[in-house]
């Protein structure tokens, strides 16, 4: 099986990863998603943006997000220092959650 990683990637630092879900989480959940921020587009949808240690870990996220019952819409890498621009507007979450029967 061949190696396809980025040779421009250094192996030792996480990944900085955008996964945006279809509709609003509080940030009460952020504890649950441990190192990501939780930003809430004006458009319905969530966006968690953060470091990712590994694949494993990146897997784990995405176990998370199909346990809140919420569609998964993308999820991409981002480059270092790269924001979204609602979140250098500062709009941020309400922390109200939008998931029905959900638990942290």
């Amino acid at each position: 099986m061949m190696n396809n990683s980025d040779p421009t990637t250094n192996p030792n630092h996480p990944v900085v990863y955008q996964i945006r879900i279809k509709g609003h989480i509080g940030h009460e959940w952020e504890d649950w998603f441990g190192d990501l921020s939780i930003t809430l587009e004006e458009d319905g949808d969530t966006l968690l943006t953060g470091p990712v240690v590994d694949q494993a870990a990146l897997h784990g996220l995405l176990k998370r997000v199909r346990d809140l019952g919420m569609p998964l819409v993308s999820i991409s890498p981002v480059e270092p220092g790269t924001t979204t621009t609602l979140a250098r507007r500062g709009l941020r979450g309400t922390g109200r959650a939008d998931v029905p029967d959900a638990n942290p």
